[in-house]
């Protein structure tokens, strides 16, 4: 009887053990991340703004604009980690995603860091693997597994076609680092810098799901919700720093406008397929896709610096949408639409607000203020602004009084802190070549700019719910990979 007593005891101390190991790691990983965000925090507020640009042996390269992304992506591994260790409670691949999410922090950290251009292949390679697992982590579901097969074939797409742009011009310009490919653009051939340029721009666009290379951040709804926050907050960005590394390039190639296209058309679509969605995640999606295509656009018109600012601005947006979406990430049922309906006086209210945020967006940024690309980005601030004034006074619950007072305090101090952030990103850029570099107006950016107003009213006026073609195809190009949903369940 003693001797069956303390077979149950040691069986139940063994399973104490086991079930505590995940705690473990998980405190560890958690500690440690929350570790390297502090250092790099105060790293970046002790030596703001003149961070030393520090190099090891033409491989690793810390500067400024390396603290910034450092910082950022450290916070949302902590936050994620954080969250997860709570969430995921039980999940028998809780310690698996808490290595990964370690694991997938390090390899952004790696890639920005990376001056020698095979480190720098490595690092994209590495965190499009890890997060193809992330996506798959529950290897016992099998639209996960295929949702994770699914997304990597994107990745390594996306990959293939970073290698071809950066090789080739490392070999042709007999430069391995970055730096030194950067430096050395003056001399080499222009069809060598075209054909660089747009590998280049395919994987960018690849990663950041820009259409038509979209699907695959439909299809990864199998991940869980702290792998779709870092996801989206995090892997979906790496395109702008791709894109201001070698911003360069795109400079040389005349290839800004080709992404300032590709961009608008992006965020005009997904806008209009966010609509349509009566799903928590899908929607998140579309509206992570038509974030990035502003991202996108943003590069084409020669601000690379407000596209970072843009892209750090949308990971603490989106990170905190995805964790706090819980339980409401279901499906259910579609309401009724809202028909878009404003009054004379409303519409006055509108366009003066929507006015006087770009007057305050230029004047604390001095964008805007000339005729150049910059103007684009002082009509999107207006139109945001007007968008978020005619939400308020269509809204019942508020005062006339509440009204009038609402939308400028909003908006003031909206722009104020954007403001603060581009010009603070701006000065930690300072080290990378032709980040903030206003194109003179040209007939492609005036004829788009138009066709992305119209796009936009065409959105809120609702006009395509008439057009049944549009509307189907909206709803087709929206849909994920079919393997990746309810594929197994309906075969069992």
């Amino acid at each position: 009887m003693e001797n069956s007593f303390q077979g149950i005891k040691n069986k139940n101390q063994a399973n104490t053990s086991e079930s505590s190991t995940p705690k473990i790691i998980s405190r560890i990983i958690t500690t440690l991340l929350w570790f390297l965000f502090a250092a790099n925090i105060a790293c970046l507020f002790f030596f703001f703004p003149t961070i030393p640009d520090w190099k090891y042996e033409n491989i690793f390269r810390v500067n400024g604009f390396t603290i910034l992304i450092w910082t950022t992506v450290t916070f949302f591994g902590a936050l994620v980690s954080t969250y997860a260790s709570t969430y995921l409670k039980g999940f028998r691949y809780h310690t698996k995603f808490m290595v990964l999410c370690l694991v997938f922090t390090l390899a952004v950290m790696l890639f920005v860091a990376s001056e020698h251009v095979a480190l720098l292949l490595f690092s994209w390679l590495l965190m499009a693997i890890i997060m193809s697992r992330l996506i798959g982590v529950d290897a016992q579901w099998g639209e996960a597994r295929e949702a994770s097969k699914f997304t990597l074939k994107y990745f390594l797409t996306g990959t293939f076609f970073l290698t071809v742009g950066v090789l080739l011009l490392a070999f042709q310009s007999d430069m391995y680092t970055v730096s030194g490919i950067v430096s050395s653009i003056a001399e080499l051939p222009i069809y060598i810098l075209s054909i660089a340029a747009v590998c280049i721009i395919i994987a960018a666009i690849v990663q950041s799901a820009i259409y038509p290379f979209h699907r695959w951040l439909l299809s990864a709804m199998t991940a869980p919700t702290p792998a779709s926050a870092l996801m989206h907050a995090g892997f979906v960005n790496g395109a702008g720093i791709l894109l201001a590394l070698f911003s360069t390039v795109l400079f040389a190639t005349k290839t800004l406008d080709l992404l300032f296209v590709i961009g608008g058309l992006t965020a005009i679509i997904a806008q209009f397929t966010k609509l349509l969605q009566v799903n928590i995640k899908q929607k998140l999606a579309c509206s992570t896709i038509a974030q990035m295509g502003f991202m996108i656009m943003q590069c084409g018109l020669g601000f690379f610096n407000a596209a970072v600012a843009h892209l750090i601005l949308h990971g603490f947006y989106k990170a905190y949408l995805f964790l706090a979406s819980g339980e409401e990430i279901a499906h259910s049922r579609p309401k009724k639409a809202i028909h878009f309906r404003i009054t004379p006086l409303q519409a006055i209210a509108v366009l003066v607000f929507g006015m006087c945020g770009a007057v305050l967006f230029a004047q604390l940024t001095g964008k805007g203020t000339t005729l150049d690309s910059s103007i684009f980005l002082t009509l999107i601030v207006a139109i945001t602004v007007g968008q978020t004034t005619y939400n308020i006074v269509k809204e019942s619950s508020l005062s006339m009084m509440q009204k009038m007072f609402v939308p400028p305090v909003l908006f003031i101090a909206g722009i104020g802190c954007y403001a603060l952030m581009y010009n603070g990103v701006t000065v930690l850029m300072a080290d990378l070549p032709m980040v903030a570099v206003p194109l003179p107006l040209s007939a492609v950016q005036i004829v788009f700019g138009v066709i992305f107003l119209i796009g936009f009213f065409i959105m809120k006026l609702e006009v395509y719910r008439n057009i049944p073609w549009i509307y189907v195809k909206l709803m087709n190009i929206s849909q994920p990979y079919k393997k990746s949903i309810l594929f197994y369940k309906s075969k069992s």
